[in-house]
């Protein structure tokens, strides 16, 4: 059988904020219809709730302090120098790959793996127009299998109205993690607005897959890097900040029915069940596990899987840095969310471009300033807005040792606290300089900027052949 190729969407702080994941009000037709035709995964969690570390456990198949990227690129954080990527991982089994769009992985895209390289601009319509060229392109000149990777600046705040028109707050519905606030309507009306943006684009690369017959050869994944960047989601190890939408549609060839995977999914476990489905060999460093095997099981023998016998039983995740040090680690199964919190915080330490939003407005200044608890523990099957902390459960043993051995199996060591806090300074000391200069207009958050040459990530980055 002839190597299949992957084309792989990924979009900014969305969770899993569509309407096949069941949020009211939103217009994602495409995606819809993609999870429709192929495998939604019900339960997926990226391995942190911010940018950098989410999306270099995607390509890495390693969780944050073990690749490396456990900050924000823009402030500096790295791969380390041992660290394979999927793209070059890829390449040894004879793939050519190109990356349009987002990157926050590296400051320097060039590093990352891929053949092709184009940073300058990462809002869809030019993310998926450059694709469809480059798939044209290869489908016209070259047999080799392709692995595409389009990454969108949406759905990352801000949502100005001229690019995306905010949807109508009379047909949101709140999501139960947020206050129902007029803040809170409006603020989500330009999150809706730049979904529906978002999607007609992914839409239109699907219609040039279609078009190009590569549906036959081709998996389709669409991920998103981790929550909503409201509160109480992005930035924290709730579920609104781990959760992330993961729709994979198989090539048609596989004759592989359409499905929910309920089992638990981790943003480790990407680059191997990718690597597992094309016939690429697994790498002995890669932490995350193969979801592979279930997935490509016949519509006979899916109704009689044991859930005892789910790749996973739980998964890990955490946080470091983000705009500060703020060492978090926890574990989650089906039933309970097990959080340890590090470091004296405030309840809620929101990032900075959540801090200047609508919704932030809504939040109990004082409920958010109160001291964060040492340890959490939820009940997700009558909690699972993790909100009643009943860490006094007698599962709080069991599930602090699953996360004390992964810690030591992984080798997660924290720096203390006045060394975390010093790093966390500079960069934020670095930050404001460069922001106080920043020109009339222009967002002082380098993530909030889709060009390329504003990114703090290298600038106008095109390589290879495009």
């Amino acid at each position: 059988m002839a190597r299949e190729n992957v084309i792989l969407i990924h979009w900014h702080d969305l969770g899993r904020h569509l309407t096949c994941y069941g949020a009211d009000g939103v217009e994602s037709p495409s995606l819809d219809q993609l999870a429709a035709d192929g495998i939604r995964f019900a339960d997926a969690h990226s391995t942190a709730p911010l940018c950098s570390p989410a999306r270099g456990s995607l390509f890495t198949g390693r969780y944050p302090h073990s690749n490396g990227l456990v900050g924000l690129a823009h402030h500096g954080f790295e791969y380390r120098a041992d660290v394979r990527t999927l793209p070059s991982l890829l390449a040894d089994a004879g793939y050519r790959s190109a990356l349009f769009g987002m990157q926050h992985e590296s400051a320097d895209p060039q590093r990352l793996g891929f053949d092709s390289v184009d940073v300058s601009d990462s809002r869809c319509d030019y993310v998926v127009e450059q694709s469809q060229h480059w798939l044209r392109r290869r489908h016209a000149d070259e047999d080799r299998p392709f692995f595409l990777t389009a990454g969108f600046f949406e759905t990352h705040r801000p949502y100005p109205a001229d690019e995306y028109k905010p949807s109508d707050t009379g047909g949101i519905a709140v999501p139960g993690f947020l206050p129902d606030t007029d803040d809170v309507r409006d603020d989500l009306a330009g999150l809706h607005g730049s979904i529906t943006k978002a999607d007609a684009a992914v839409g239109r690369l699907l219609d040039t897959v279609a078009e190009l017959g590569l549906d036959s050869t081709t998996w389709i994944v669409f991920i998103t890097d981790h929550g909503l960047a409201f509160p109480r989601a992005k930035s924290t190890l709730y579920a609104e900040g781990t959760g992330v939408a993961l729709i994979m549609r198989p090539p048609t060839e596989r004759q592989i029915e359409p499905q929910v995977y309920d089992d638990l999914f981790s943003g480790v476990d990407l680059t191997p069940t990718l690597l597992d489905l094309l016939g690429v060999e697994i790498p002995e460093d890669v932490d995350g596990d193969s979801h592979a095997a279930a997935l490509t099981e016949s519509p006979v023998e899916m109704p009689r899987r044991d859930p005892a016998a789910a790749v996973r039983t739980e998964v890990f995740t955490e946080k470091t840095y983000h705009d500060a040090f703020d060492p978090i680690r926890a574990v989650r199964t089906k039933e309970y969310s097990y959080i340890e919190n590090f470091a004296a915080r405030p309840a809620l330490l929101l990032p900075l471009d959540i801090a200047d939003s609508l919704s932030a407005r809504s939040l109990d200044s004082e409920a958010i300033q109160q001291d964060r608890p040492r340890i959490e523990l939820y009940d997700l099957r009558s909690d699972p807005y993790e909100r009643n902390n009943v860490a006094d459960d007698p599962s709080y043993a069991g599930l602090r040792a699953t996360l004390s051995a992964w810690r030591a199996e992984t080798g997660d060591d924290l720096p203390d606290e006045a060394t975390g806090t010093a790093i966390a300074r500079r960069f934020m000391e670095a930050f404001h300089a460069k922001a106080a200069k920043v020109e009339p207009r222009e967002e002082a958050l380098p993530s909030r900027r889709p060009q390329g040459s504003r990114r703090e990530l290298a600038g106008e980055i095109t390589s290879g052949d495009r």
